[in-house]
């Protein structure tokens, strides 16, 4: 039997505040047990909720970059459930009017484009954190969990997909292009290893041509999309292999274990009817109104998706490089400031510098964009000396990396100019002396000569490669293709 996949993601991305949802405790990462969980977090008697409106106004700019409606009343509920971590005994979310409803995502799978529609973006408060470390000892000795209510309060985006995802791949692309637009946004820092942005995949699988739903499974607080592909690919066999032996697949949360790589039970799964949700009698609802939304929007950046779509139309890039140059607010800024320096007849160039050299650089070093040491000053004049024939592409590679290492040592970074006369590497344009390469290299090498007479192109390359050879990759490639190709003709 062929099996369709069916996957949702719901996606928690914790709203770049200072302080937290409906307290003015901290939301600093990193510090003490519950140094940052004041008696609102704590849920101590006779305290109130007051509305954090900072994180409202993420929200709102989130809606805006997804296409979404903006509620203009939206309000908070109580959704009622008991864990240990959770001091009030319920978590203040939003239920039937959130304050983001619909909107899209464009992903890039592949070289195909897909829409993934959005159903909802409600705001909530994170739980604490229950402690199971091995070695936590009680008052006794005793071995024992802690609670840890730091992240108690901690403003969320919990944003909804409509089951659209038909594979692993499709799921991971997905959160990365929603990865990127929460951080280009600013409403996000977007780090993982933190819990600031981890997803629930909800899966089902179906018969191909099969109308109504499978019975899906949610696995819980994917925090690597290595892990959120790796758990998609397990839960998805796991599934197929069960219904093919004859069992049922039983609706329930699952986890993720990434050391054996597969997913295991954790609690059968809730609908919102076991949550009793019901308005938070505490918090009036909030009013969003078109001033406040003109306002928000007086206040974006350009949004991925609008760049590349320019980039693509007015610089001839493929979808891939404005992809990969709009991967972060970052890389986009190093493109513009080199189209600054260089002018957007070089943009293509420029792009190839950033998507190759640069980036694989970037990569190796684990440096961040906005930590690279070499900036678009340096970077300019390497395509300049370029596109003037002063250097060839191959020798403008070699001179990057000799700037490169000079500036990961921490020296003075020569110019661009510097290292050309330095170390010799103008390009050899000359055509008296090219045409005397080019004859040592044809007497030298009578037999390719004779395959390209006969119709074989690639001694031609052969031949040109032994002439650069020859030039120590000094010579200008365009010149030695055009006197080659007339010598030989």
């Amino acid at each position: 039997m062929q099996w369709e996949i069916v996957i949702g993601l719901e996606t928690h991305a914790q709203l770049q505040t200072q302080s937290k949802i409906f307290s003015g405790a901290s939301t600093r990462f990193g510090a003490g047990p519950n140094t940052q969980a004041c008696a609102v977090d704590l849920a101590l008697p006779g305290v109130l909720p007051v509305l954090n409106r900072q994180a409202v106004e993420h929200a709102i700019r989130f809606g805006l970059a997804v296409g979404a409606k903006i509620s203009p009343a939206s309000i908070f509920a109580r959704k009622n459930y008991f864990y240990p971590d959770l001091p009030k005994g319920y978590q203040i979310s939003q239920m039937d009017l959130p304050v983001v409803v619909g909107g899209h995502l464009e992903i890039l799978v592949g070289d195909q484009v897909k829409v993934v529609e959005l159903t909802r973006a409600h705001m909530e408060e994170d739980a604490g954190k229950s402690v199971h470390e091995e070695g936590f000892l009680g008052p006794h000795g005793e071995a024992s969990s802690g609670i840890d209510l730091n992240r108690a309060g901690t403003p969320l985006l919990e944003i909804v997909t409509e089951p659209v995802m038909r594979s692993a791949a499709e799921a991971v692309a997905y959160a990365k292009a929603l990865h990127t637009l929460v951080m280009w946004l600013g409403v996000c820092d977007g780090n993982m290893q933190e819990g600031s942005f981890r997803c629930d995949a909800n899966v089902s699988v179906r018969p191909v041509g099969q109308k109504e739903f499978g019975t899906r499974c949610e696995i819980k607080n994917l925090n690597s999309f290595r892990f959120l592909e790796e758990a998609i690919q397990y839960e998805v066999r796991r599934q197929i292999e069960l219904i093919e032996d004859g069992g049922t697949v039983v609706q329930e949360t699952r986890l993720y274990d990434p050391d054996r790589q597969e997913t295991r039970s954790m609690r059968s799964k809730e609908d919102a009817n076991d949550y009793r949700y019901f308005p938070d009698p505490d918090l009036l609802p909030v009013v969003i109104d078109d001033a406040w939304i003109a306002d928000v929007r007086s206040k974006m950046p350009a949004l991925p998706a609008q760049l590349r779509e320019q980039w693509q139309s007015e610089f001839g890039l493929s979808a891939y490089d404005a992809q990969l140059l709009t991967q972060d607010r970052d890389t986009a800024k190093v493109f513009e400031e080199l189209l600054a320096i260089v002018g957007k007849s070089l943009a293509k160039a420029a792009a190839n510098l950033i998507a190759g050299e640069f980036a694989s650089s970037l990569n190796r070093a684990g440096i961040a964009t906005a930590d690279a040491p070499l900036k678009a000053e340096h970077l300019a004049p390497l395509l300049t000396r370029v596109a003037d024939g002063t250097i060839s592409n191959k020798i403008a590679k070699d001179i990057f990396a000799i700037l490169w290492e000079e500036a990961i040592a921490g020296k003075v970074i020569s110019t661009v100019d510097q290292v050309i006369d330095a170390k010799g590497l103008k390009q050899i344009s000359d055509s008296g002396e090219l045409e005397a390469m080019i004859d040592k290299v044809l007497a030298a090498n009578e037999k390719s000569v004779e395959e390209f007479r006969s119709g074989k192109e690639k001694a031609f390359n052969a031949l040109v490669g032994q002439i650069m050879k020859a030039s120590q990759g000094k010579a200008n490639p365009g010149q030695v293709n055009e006197l080659l190709r007339k010598k030989l003709s």
